[in-house]
């Protein structure tokens, strides 16, 4: 009984050693990050963002990083029509609200359209945006593009106060397990307009104490809850490619949070036809 034991032992030891070589031989995700604009700590939150993710998966992030503080950021990567080849998924951390060049936001769309996964964060939410923009967009006008490919039409955000997310769809696989959390001082977006084809994931419950130009108009106002979409899915253009977004995300403390990294990468690896069940 001695040689059929050792056998199984070698066979073991071989199929385990089979195993580690593929894993190790598995091409790493390849993500661009693109960051950069108004209103926000890009520096800081490029590296949180970029250890965060390499951290949890086997993923490659390449930042492209502006540091202009105005709402007029461009990126350079952007005036090429391939400008997306060679990458498995995009996340858009940008903060550009004027900037308006249909030709500019056109290239961008294309590679959402052909195929190429988004994921959105926060100010994405408020970028390439002009005209009406306001009221909710119709689809297929001159400027619904943006809002198309995310799926959600945001123009604005209350004071910063925490949020308490709560997670609406808890059977989706990218939910699936989190918990309930609040935020510190966080920006609650509004929803303007909820697209078609957008899976809302969570919402978000905000205290808004009165602003001075509300005490000023009553004296006696008082606070007031305001809800909204704060995490989604969308389908987008012919191919139905997959994007991700969320408006979390204004402050360091937040980005840095476990919670928020956990949730970002499970959009990357849903958005990319990577998240499995472990």
């Amino acid at each position: 009984m001695k040689r059929p034991i050792k056998f199984s032992v070698v066979v073991l030891v071989a199929c385990l050693i089979a195993t580690a070589n593929l894993h190790a031989q598995e091409k790493p995700l390849k993500v661009l990050l693109v960051a950069g604009g108004c209103c926000h700590d890009y520096e800081t939150q490029t590296k949180l963002l970029k250890e965060g993710i390499e951290k949890r998966i086997n993923a490659k992030v390449t930042v492209e990083f502006n540091p202009s503080k105005g709402t007029d950021a461009r990126f350079k990567i952007y005036e090429s029509d391939d400008w997306a080849k060679g990458y498995d998924v995009i996340l858009h951390d940008e903060c550009s609200a004027s900037v308006t060049e249909r030709p500019y936001v056109d290239r961008i769309l294309a590679a959402h359209r052909s195929g190429v996964p988004a994921v959105n964060l926060h100010c994405a939410m408020h970028s390439y945006r002009w005209g009406d923009f306001r009221n909710p967009v119709e689809i297929g006008a001159d400027n619904a593009g943006w809002y198309e490919m995310i799926g959600v039409q945001s123009t604005g955000h209350g004071p910063q106060s925490p949020i308490d997310v709560v997670y609406t769809d808890t059977d989706n696989p990218i939910t699936k397990g989190l918990s309930n959390w609040t935020t510190i001082n966080e920006e609650l977006y509004n929803n303007v307009r909820v697209f078609g084809n957008t899976t809302v994931l969570a919402s978000g419950d905000q205290v808004q104490q009165p602003r001075k130009r509300d005490l000023k108009d009553n004296p006696d106002a008082k606070p007031q809850t305001s809800n909204a979409v704060v995490v989604w899915t969308n389908t987008y253009g012919p191919n139905k490619t997959k994007i991700f977004s969320t408006t979390l995300g204004h402050n360091n403390e937040t980005v840095g949070d476990d919670r928020y990294l956990d949730l970002v990468t499970r959009g990357l690896l849903w958005s990319t036809g990577n998240l499995k069940a472990e």
